[in-house]
């Protein structure tokens, strides 16, 4: 009886200790969401990076002098452990570009040249359209029906604030040259992947992974579109158009991390991270410096304090999400500590206000749920029910090895007006909004990174018991 009053005794005082200490993380994470509300640092590091180094393609000098501004960004920031981690990258480059309508008058189109797109033979390609209002429309005509053609695609992307429209207008653009040149087609244009109304176009990345690009393909302003589909109703179009671009099959990009390193279990890692490239056509603001800047941000709020959380958050400046393979090779840089990393997130959305936080399969029902709650709610976030699903693009290969991740989905009703475009500049970015995310990524990371929480181990709501 005596030994079962001492463990009762010692379990109390556990808890007690236990409790204290929970609470102080509370208030530690209250702390740092509140004085990152009134932080600069994400703003400055956005403002740099747009200004100082600007428009960041894969291949481009502009990127190699990122790489460098990067490492130095980590140095000055008291980040340790900072890699540079080359991997191989054939790169794209634009060059000029036109098109016009030709008949049934002359109209100067605005287009920008698809990322991976050949180019027309040098004095341009002329040709008949055929137009075609959806996606769905051009893959239900026949194969060789198009021929000679200039294929051109009209569908509108739907606007929402989860930004889901995106993935169903986008299919013209990642599929819509290969499958139009299946087809005939000698060419193609669509109109651009866009929430806006504007003639400014939209690039982005054309035929992912394997497929190969063998014709011309484009993007065109949004009223440009309409127009055509007006112009169609009447009678025949004719277009010019032309591109030009060069690839380099032997060039690299670089993946930059720094460490703040944990204090009692510093080799449990938690990365976060935004990607460092952008597309030629813009500063890159919204597109991804803004996630730079943002996670940066928390990790360095987190290391001013006087004594890091438990665990090792590392920050990671992916070099190639734009045109692919940074997720590749940084899990194939980090294969064998993957059991280690506890948690991944991105930022990838701009930096409109997060409206909402997806933790990993099994955790809504963990108390970290109800904590994270309780840390968020003065933002105006609340905890999604469903699980975290597709963190980002460059955590996609973390996701696959097993590792959980985070969503802190952000407001993207007005994402896509400015995304992949020449409009994607620093005046875009709300300064209050941006603090939001700050502080909601940084009072996060800190409740997790300061825990003991193994969400692998977590069940996923129901899921069957085991005896």
């Amino acid at each position: 009886m005596l030994m079962y009053r001492r463990l009762l005794a010692a379990s109390a005082v556990f808890a007690l200790l236990s409790g204290a200490a929970h609470a102080q993380d509370v208030r530690t994470a209250e702390a740092l969401r509140d004085k990152a509300l009134l932080d600069r640092t994400a703003w400055d590091i956005t403002e740099d990076l747009t200004t100082s180094i600007g428009p960041r393609v894969v291949g481009s000098p502009a990127m190699e002098r990122a790489k460098d501004w990067a490492v130095a960004k980590f140095k000055a920031l008291g980040f340790t452990n900072i890699k540079v981690e080359e991997f191989a990258k054939p790169s794209w480059t634009r060059g000029e570009e036109s098109a016009q309508l030709v008949a049934p008058y002359p109209m100067k189109l605005d287009i920008v040249g698809l990322g991976r797109t050949v180019s027309t033979p040098p004095g341009g390609i002329e040709a008949e359209v055929a137009l075609f209002r959806t996606y769905a429309e051009m893959i239900a005509a026949p194969e060789g029906s198009l021929k000679g053609k200039i294929a051109v695609i009209t569908q509108p992307m739907v606007k929402a604030q989860d930004g889901s429209g995106y993935g169903v207008a986008g299919i013209s653009r990642r599929a819509g040259p290969v499958e139009a040149a299946k087809r005939g087609a000698v060419a193609l244009l669509i109109r651009s992947v866009s929430t806006s109304d504007s003639t400014v176009p939209h690039t982005g990345m054309t035929a992912f992974g394997d497929q190969v690009v063998t014709i011309p393909a484009a993007a065109m302003g949004v009223p440009e579109a309409e127009q055509l589909e007006r112009l169609a109703k009447k009678g025949p179009l004719r277009i010019k158009l032309k591109l030009a671009s060069t690839t380099d099959p032997n060039d690299v990009a670089w993946n930059i991390s720094g460490d703040i390193k944990g204090s009692e279990k510093p080799d449990e890692v938690i990365v976060i991270g935004g990607h460092l490239d952008s597309w030629d056509v813009g500063t890159g603001a919204l597109d991804d410096a803004t996630g730079i800047g943002i996670t940066t941000a928390a990790a360095k709020l987190i290391g001013d304090l006087p004594k890091h959380p438990k665990r090792t958050i590392r920050v990671v400046m992916w070099g190639s999400e734009e045109s692919g393979g940074s997720s590749e090779a940084y899990l194939a840089a980090h294969k064998d500590e993957v059991s280690k990393i506890v948690l991944a997130g991105e930022s990838d959305s701009g930096a409109d206000r997060i409206y909402s936080l997806k933790l990993p399969a099994g955790a809504a029902k963990h108390p970290i749920a109800t904590t994270a709650a309780n840390v968020l709610a003065p933002l105006k976030i609340y905890v999604n029910q469903q699980p975290a699903a597709h963190g980002g693009a460059d955590i996609a290969g973390l996701e696959s090895a097993g590792v959980p991740s985070i969503e802190l989905e952000q407001d993207a009703s007005r994402y896509f007006d400015y995304h992949h475009t020449a409009d994607d500049t620093l005046n875009k970015v709300d300064p209050l909004q941006l603090a939001q995310n700050v502080a909601a990524w940084t009072s996060l990371i800190y409740l997790v990174a300061d825990s003991d929480i193994d969400f692998r181990a977590l069940k996923p709501a129901g899921a069957a018991a085991t005896h």
